[in-house]
C-alpha cells in the first residue's frame, strides 16, 4: 500500500521506530484534543500508517474499525478503548492472562 508518509520516517516515527499505541498517541495533544470524537480522529488520520511490529503496517482506520467507543474524554480514556480494540482486531500479539488481566501491565 502507498502511505501518505513513510511509517518509519520523521512524520511517522519522529526519527525512530515507534509501534502501535505510541504512534496513535503522538497524534494527540492530551490537553487540547479532548474530548475527542472517534469519527473526527479517523477522518483526520484514517489513511495514516501505524507500524504494529517489525513486519506489519496498517492504517489508523483499520485499527479503529474495532473501536466501539464514539467519544473519548481524556488520553487515558482513549488508551482504554483503543488497547482492547487492537487486541480484538488481532493487531497485538501480546494478550495478558491471569485472574485479572485488566490489572496487569502490558
Amino acid at each position: 500500500m502507498d502511505w501518505p508518509h513513510d511509517p518509519d520516517g520523521e512524520e511517522g516515527s519522529e526519527g525512530g521506530r515507534k509501534y502501535g499505541m505510541a504512534v496513535l498517541a503522538k497524534k494527540l495533544d492530551d490537553e487540547e484534543d479532548f474530548p475527542l470524537s472517534r469519527e473526527e480522529f479517523v477522518e483526520a488520520h484514517g489513511d495514516e500508517p501505524v507500524r504494529i511490529n517489525y513486519q506489519r503496517v496498517v492504517s489508523v482506520a483499520d485499527i479503529f474499525e474495532h473501536v466501539e467507543q464514539a467519544e473519548f474524554e481524556s488520553i487515558l480514556d482513549f488508551h482504554k478503548a483503543v488497547g482492547p480494540a487492537m487486541r480484538a482486531g488481532g493487531f497485538w500479539d501480546y494478550h495478558p492472562k491471569g485472574d485479572d488481566p485488566e490489572k496487569k501491565s502490558a
